[in-house]
């Protein structure tokens, strides 16, 4: 099975950067999901075949790309906050024809990374 890395992640001050790397190849559809324990996990944001979407949590401080040639997922983290704490996930999935992009269709059927640890502390 295919798996997704993920990297980038660590420990930054209140108001800080951080930008998360994941190398995965060939997917239209791609995101990010952060996982706090004993808390459900949430979407983050989500990018493919045209289609951008972010948290409103995260708007105006995170923004997800991708870059085709490097075949790598980004997600940069600005104006970090305490409550942005929690393990990042990379997802990514082959859309049937005709499906759109979302984060249910990823979290439903997405091969998922193994996490990196985003810690917001001063």
């Amino acid at each position: 099975e295919v798996q997704l890395v993920e990297s980038g992640g660590g420990l930054v001050q209140p108001g800080g950067s951080l930008r998360l790397s994941c190398a995965a190849s060939g997917y239209t559809c791609m995101g990010w999901f952060r996982q706090v324990p004993g808390k459900e996990r949430e979407g983050v944001a989500v990018t493919g075949n045209g289609f951008t979407w972010h948290a409103d949590s995260v708007k105006g401080r995170f923004t997800v790309s991708q870059d085709s040639a490097k075949r790598t997922l980004y997600l940069q983290m600005n104006s970090l906050k305490p409550e942005d704490t929690a393990m990042y996930y990379c997802v990514a999935a082959h859309l049937p024809w005709g499906t759109g992009c979302s984060g249910g269709y990823l979290s439903g059927f997405g091969v998922w990374g193994q996490g990196t640890q985003v810690t917001v502390s001063a």
